[in-house]
């Protein structure tokens, strides 16, 4: 029989203090990219930096409610 490993604690299970919080620092990033003359060279990080977390989060949330849709090819462990 193979070893199982321990389930995570309830504080890794949850992602959306995570989401929220990187979200935040990449609005106040391309805020200050935009406001700041000495910062503009970093836009096209910035907005690049929102579209990923987009995305990421997009994904994210396709594969929960694929989870709840009991999809066979979704990942587990997204309550």
């Amino acid at each position: 029989m193979t070893p199982q490993p321990p389930a995570l604690p309830p504080g890794l299970l949850k992602p959306w203090p995570v989401i929220v919080v990187i979200t935040v620092g990449w609005l106040i990033a391309t805020l200050l990219a935009f406001t700041v003359s000495a910062l503009h060279t970093y836009r096209p990080f910035t907005v690049a930096g929102l579209g990923v977390g987009v995305l990421g989060t997009s994904i994210f949330l396709w594969q929960r409610q694929a989870v709840r849709r009991g999809s066979r090819g979704a990942q587990s462990g997204l309550d």
